[in-house]
């Protein structure tokens, strides 16, 4: 019955025209909910950086590590990140009217989701995903992903200064060009990224939340002559594709069921707050690390790293289908760093859209517009420290655009 049921909703996809799609339709299982950027359709559907973990502390000194990557783990400093989320409940949420106005007009309906006891588990479903977002510290993906690169000593984009062996640099970066500086940007550009946003969600486009278009397309027939015809065209097109009754749900209406028990932010929908700060803080790992290395799970799930090497044929984590473990896959070839990168400011984008509070097209936009505020950072960067090192940010952009930032400008390379 799930097969068909998911069948049944790619079937609904192409019935549907899309752009900017790193997928282009028809639509898969394996393609469909996918990000738009390079990387984002190579490999499993989560990026390795929302399940990798690591060897924990001091583990070149211990007989065994403290753990493996498998385990989930991140070592953040002496405490431990666990990868997991709690496992809500498969229940849906403003799919009666009494609860959709009670929730519309301001009532707090916020925690009231129900969960599986204290169970937690690797995210396995979008429910669990939307969980993730439900309560994120908003950098909270990317500071791990930092974290977590950190550990590992991942390879530093070319243009960092103090990269190069000891013997020939006589020195290694720390307040500059290390691990306090790197993780200090990808934290303050998404605050800055978040005021960006809230100007356009309230000063320029106050788009109207997916719940609120919902409840407005089945009840088209009511609403005001002044906003009446485009939303009963819009019911018009999915009764006329024969979409209706397949939309519809046990209350028998239209309403968008959400995952979220108080439903939407009380702020318009465009541009979205997780987005926005995806495309930011993404932006700034990528400037940083070198995003043309590949990622390597080892075949045994041990361990997780980053080089220059590449493989036809390379492994890669997924959760097992009850969450509880992270199984080994084999990839067709070896994932790279950028596109994890990519695929992890997709995921957490498009998680938002699991959770019924956004559109496609909010990620999309959104994205592009967090990797313009890191890169005014960025620029800012190259102008503020000392010439002599001639510091460069060169990495891809979203759109697949290569460029250079050196000396306050920006190249295309």
């Amino acid at each position: 019955r799930e097969q068909q049921n998911a069948d049944s909703i790619v079937s609904m996809l192409n019935q549907f025209s899309f752009e900017n799609r790193a997928a282009a339709a028809p639509f898969t299982l394996t393609t469909a909910f996918r990000g738009m950027t390079h990387g984002d359709i190579d490999g499993p559907y989560l990026s390795q950086f929302l399940l990798s973990g690591d060897t924990g502390l001091n583990h070149k000194n211990d007989t065994s590590p403290e753990h493996d990557a498998s385990d989930g783990k991140i070592r953040y400093g002496a405490q431990i990140i666990d990868q997991r989320v709690r496992q809500a409940s498969e229940e849906n949420y403003l799919t009666d009217w009494d609860e959709w106005l009670h929730v519309q007009n301001g009532g707090d309906t916020g925690s009231l989701e129900h969960y599986k006891g204290n169970n937690r588990r690797f995210i396995t479903t979008p429910r669990d995903l939307a969980t993730f977002v439900h309560y994120d510290a908003l950098y909270q993906a990317y500071l791990n992903a930092c974290i977590l690169l950190l550990n590992i000593k991942a390879p530093l984009s070319e243009g960092i200064p103090y990269t190069q062996s000891d013997e020939q640099d006589r020195q290694q970066g720390f307040a500059l060009y290390g691990g306090p500086h790197i993780l200090t940007l990808v934290t303050e550009v998404a605050t800055r990224a978040l005021k960006a946003v809230r100007y356009q969600k309230f000063n320029v486009h106050r788009r109207l939340r997916p719940e609120a278009l919902a409840a407005r397309i089945e009840k088209a027939d009511i609403l005001p002559d002044e906003v009446k015809p485009q939303f009963t065209a819009m019911r018009s097109e999915i009764d006329n594709a024969g979409l209706a009754e397949k939309l519809q749900h046990a209350s028998g209406n239209l309403l968008l069921p959400m995952a979220f028990a108080e439903g939407s932010p009380m702020h318009p929908s465009y541009g979205a707050g997780h987005a926005t700060v995806a495309g930011a803080c993404v932006t700034m790992l990528k400037a940083f690390f070198n995003g043309a290395n590949y990622l390597h799970v080892s075949k045994n799930g041990e361990s997780i790293s980053v080089d220059d090497q590449s493989y036809q044929s390379d492994y890669a984590f997924v959760p097992s289908p009850d969450g509880k473990r992270l199984r080994v896959v084999e990839v067709s070839r070896s994932l790279t760093l950028e596109g994890e990168l990519n695929k992890l400011a997709a995921n957490i984008s498009i998680g938002r859209d699991w959770a019924g509070v956004h559109y496609y097209s909010d990620y999309r936009e959104s994205l592009l517009m967090g990797e313009e505020i890191a890169i005014g950072i960025l620029q800012e960067q190259t102008l503020t420290h000392n010439a002599k090192e001639n510091l460069v940010f060169k990495f891809n952009q979203f759109t697949g655009t290569e460029v250079e930032i050196k000396n306050g400008e920006i190249k295309p390379t």
